[in-house]
């Protein structure tokens, strides 16, 4: 990659996102991770990365469903690397119910974190990508970005915006050698599915092997769960030359279930 790039990676304490930073960092990037979890576990899993893979790698647990400090974590990525070439916004949540019991605070929680953390992530990255003439972005969107779900309205709009949303500025940052797009994985299996299986046992009357069998995997043609690592690989070859024209895509890893 010639000089070292600097990695901002949303959401990356586990799941997609810790998969997708410890790739980058393997490849001999700079990352800076960010997210929820026990902060002595946090320090572990980052001095253990950056001692494993020989790079540096800090951590800032700012708040994305607040604008400012989503805007901040691009400035303490500045401050650590002197740049941000890469943004992975990946953060997210998800909450399942019938929309007319929807709790208006979820749906408000989802579209800050789904959605519009990424645009303040890139609103704040962007110049300096375009002052540099490189800039890569890549939005964990979803196969709900194409599709949806019964029970999942904040996060179906939410995923829908952000394909729009990498769409556009994909536009935008196509003469500046910044490039943007999609990775739209069906179900993996994360803490954020994990997390939404009881509420989908709630919301349809079944157990969890049904909500599984029938609700999760009915969708993937495999009938297996996406792997993180096949997302974190995926964004890899994202970087890579090969990719130069890619941009304005969205990638679908889903075992063929938008294929219908």
């Amino acid at each position: 990659m010639g000089e070292r790039k600097a990695a901002l990676v949303t959401g990356s304490t586990s799941g997609i996102g810790l998969a997708v930073a410890t790739a980058f960092a393997k490849a001999g990037m700079d990352v800076m991770l960010n997210g929820l979890g026990d902060a002595a576990e946090i320090e572990k899993l980052r001095a253990g990365l950056e001692h494993d893979a020989g790079v540096a790698v800090k951590f800032d647990g700012a708040n994305l469903m607040d604008a400012n400090a989503a805007a901040g974590l691009v400035e303490s990525t500045v401050g650590a690397f002197g740049k941000v070439d890469v943004i992975v916004n990946n953060a997210g949540m998800q909450f399942v119910s019938p929309v007319e019991d929807f709790p208006v605070d979820k749906w408000n929680a989802i579209i800050a974190l789904n959605l519009s953390a990424a645009f303040h992530t890139t609103r704040a990255a962007f110049a300096g990508m375009k002052q540099r003439r490189y800039g890569r972005i890549i939005n964990i969107c979803s196969a709900h970005a194409h599709v949806a779900s019964p029970f999942k309205s904040a996060y179906v709009a939410a995923k829908h915006g952000l394909l729009g949303f990498t769409k556009t500025i994909a536009l935008e940052g196509a003469t500046f050698n910044i490039r943007a797009n999609g990775i739209s994985p069906g179900y993996v299996h994360t803490p954020l599915v994990e997390n939404q299986i009881p509420d989908t046992m709630k919301a349809r009357n079944m157990t969890r092997e049904q909500v599984i069998n029938d609700v999760l995997l009915a969708a993937q043609p495999t009938k297996e769960f996406v792997k993180a690592e096949d997302i974190a690989g995926l964004a890899l070859f994202l970087l890579s030359d090969a990719a130069n024209q890619i941009n304005g895509a969205s990638l679908n890893i889903d075992g063929g279930w938008t294929a219908a």
